[in-house]
């Protein structure tokens, strides 16, 4: 398996883009993680990865969508991206994740990925605006990897993305990188209609057919102005999702990716362990792209570390979501998200100003975390590559629970708020 994989990426893959991705993402990627590590031993914190929504705009409505895309176009600009990103830099960052809306509807996404050959992108895309030029200027500047989302056949994909003939023009848009030789990935956030299509070893083979090179499975998130619960997972789909990425991990020749587990298959959320935050179409710092409350913004005058070390409500965040549950706050305690946010006095940062009021209508769900389900990585690379560089960093180790520290794993989480993960009907 380790032989084809290497294979793939040698043969169907521009070397140049291959070192590129070596050295920017991984070596210095794994740099970043151990100067954050070191950062949590002194008390100092700033995320080792950020994931930049660079604007609103997209010529898709998404159903579960919780960004405002049909509002008035709002985007990063190049002056406050390039700060955001040489701010970054000084404390050791090199990758970032571009999000959206759709990232290819920001007039300047190539010229900033221009300003910093020294660093990597992955860019979260639907991959209609790649052409075949868009293409070859992306593998020209070497340093990025498009993440295209595709969500299930002709017929679920328009339903699921809100216009018609959505799969055709995504995959066209895949073939359009391919043809280039990127680096490229295939996302899908899976729910009810595409569960059976998708999470299948015959769409990790055609992907493999493809040239694609690494998948990425999200676990739908039932939020936003139209949150359609209809499509959540029940637990025991989440398990067998789960259950499926580790196997295909160790039998086939892709990378297959997930941002919710450590080694031993014990729940993570990513912003609750401080791995990384993210940074709204309006500058604003959220702890992650479904959270959408801030007090801070890349615009504050002050630097971007102090501005991460200085948040009350991010410390907050992380500490208070650690200590109640490994999984997804949004999901499992709407509640306590809702009290953090207004404890702190942290704005709405959505456009739509419903934020607070769409956390007290949400009904409480199951997320990755699951006590007595987890499952262990079979892949030794994969399991010794979280063991070092991707796990909670201590943040569930310990809490201080009014008289005693305790071990979060073996506290019990408020039953009265949490659901119960066997029984709960989505």
């Amino acid at each position: 398996m380790y032989f084809k994989m290497a294979k793939r990426l040698l043969f169907h893959t521009n070397k140049r883009l291959l070192w590129n991705l070596a050295w920017k993402a991984g070596f210095k990627g794994i740099r970043s993680v151990q100067k954050h590590k070191k950062r949590l031993k002194r008390g100092d914190f700033f995320p080792p990865f950020l994931y930049i929504s660079i604007i609103n705009s997209c010529n898709l409505r998404c159903q579960g969508c919780w960004v405002d895309v049909a509002a008035k176009q709002s985007k990063i600009e190049v002056e406050a991206m390039d700060r955001l990103i040489n701010e970054a830099k000084a404390m050791g960052n090199s990758f970032f994740g571009i999000l959206g809306g759709e990232p290819f509807m920001h007039p300047e996404l190539l010229e900033v990925l221009g300003n910093h050959r020294d660093c990597y992108f992955q860019i979260f895309t639907n991959g209609q605006f790649i052409t075949p030029e868009v293409a070859a200027e992306l593998r020209r500047l070497g340093n990025a990897t498009p993440l295209i989302s595709v969500e299930g056949n002709e017929i679920v994909s328009d339903e699921r993305r809100g216009r018609k003939e959505v799969f055709n023009k995504t995959m066209a848009g895949i073939q359009n990188c391919l043809d280039a030789k990127l680096l490229t990935g295939v996302c899908t956030s899976v729910c009810q209609t595409n569960y059976d299509e998708l999470v299948s070893e015959e769409w990790i083979d055609r992907l493999i057919d493809m040239n694609v090179m690494y998948a990425w499975f999200h676990i739908y998130r039932p939020i936003g102005p139209d949150p359609c619960p209809e499509l959540a997972l029940t637990p025991e789909q989440q398990v067998e999702v789960r259950k499926f990425v580790v196997e295909m991990r160790a039998k086939k020749p892709i990378v297959i990716v997930d941002a919710y587990h450590d080694d031993q298959g014990n729940a993570l959320c990513p912003a609750a362990t401080g791995f990384t935050h993210h940074i709204s179409p309006w500058g604003d710092i959220e702890p992650c792209p479904i959270i959408q409350f801030a007090n801070e913004s890349i615009h504050d005058e002050r630097p971007l570390r102090q501005v991460f070390n200085e948040s009350e409500f991010l410390r907050d965040f992380r500490e208070t979501t650690a200590k109640h549950t490994r999984g997804c706050i949004v999901l499992e305690r709407p509640d306590l998200l809702h009290e953090i946010a207004s404890r702190h006095g942290a704005q709405d940062t959505t456009a739509r100003k419903a934020a607070f009021a769409e956390l007290e209508n949400l009904d409480l769900r199951p997320s990755q975390y699951n006590p007595g389900h987890e499952i262990r990585e079979k892949n030794f690379v994969y399991r010794m590559a979280k063991k070092f560089w991707f796990n909670d960093y201590g943040a569930y180790t310990k809490h201080f629970d009014a008289d005693n520290w305790i071990d979060s794993r073996e506290a019990p989480i408020e039953q009265s708020r949490v659901p119960d993960l066997h029984q709960i009907e989505n």
